[in-house]
């Protein structure tokens, strides 16, 4: 998911982005809520994390001018404030959830990760399938088809391409792809990601013009269409 967070308690920010990034999220950080409606209303998210107290524009002030402008941008209010109009007024704002200070990290991912749920249901694309140029994964059908060959996978290396697939182009290190894919195997070799790569690369890639498994000398993998 592309997550923006505005929050300008820069130690909590850099907190919260480390832990969405530590599950291969990409985090875009500010700290006022003017840079945060320029955010949102020039780029898409599929989240994002707005604190109520901001600097030059409050949180539900942003909220409100997303909404006017069209912005549907799923949003997770964070406040330090327990009292019932500061929730109401969120919701009133146009926020979709609401969170108060100080949070357990697992409910804020399970919230995060609910409002993605709910972005992909309202924008149609809760088909299963996952696409990059001309491949296409569908997961409820458990086949791969790039141009008009299907390719034939095991589990272990359709949970690799899909992964790849959710985080195209941007570079997944093997240490995070062990932790995603074999999370509960321990009996591997310790280069078992290199070779379902080599795998993954004789089965998407050869025969093709365009590679779209990539090495990134020194720190791991990238697919890219």
């Amino acid at each position: 998911m592309n997550i923006l967070l505005a929050e300008d308690d820069l130690r909590l920010a850099r907190a919260v982005r480390r832990v969405f990034e530590d599950e291969l999220h990409n985090v875009e950080l500010t700290g006022d809520g003017a840079t945060a409606l320029k955010l949102a209303k020039e780029r898409e998210f599929d989240a994002m994390i707005l604190d109520v107290m901001l600097p030059e524009m409050d949180g539900f002030e942003v909220c409100r001018r997303m909404r006017a402008t069209g912005v549907q941008t799923p949003v997770l209010m964070l406040t330090a404030r327990t009292d019932v109009q500061d929730r109401v007024r969120g919701l009133d704002a146009g926020a979709d959830d609401y969170l108060v200070k100080p949070f357990a990290v697992a409910e804020l991912l399970a919230r995060v990760r609910a409002l993605g749920r709910r972005k992909v249901r309202a924008n149609g694309r809760g088909d299963g399938q996952l696409r990059a140029g001309d491949l296409t994964l569908d997961i409820s059908r458990h086949s791969a088809i790039r141009g008009d060959r299907e390719i034939e996978l095991t589990v272990k290396e359709f949970q690799l391409l899909e992964l790849l697939l959710r985080h195209k182009g941007q570079v997944l290190t093997r240490s995070q792809i062990l932790d995603h894919v074999w999370t509960y195997d321990r009996d591997f070799a310790s280069n078992v990601v290199d070779i379902y790569i080599h795998y993954l690369r004789n089965k998407i890639d050869k025969g093709f013009k365009t590679p779209m498994i990539h090495t990134i000398r020194g720190v791991g993998y990238m697919l890219k269409a």
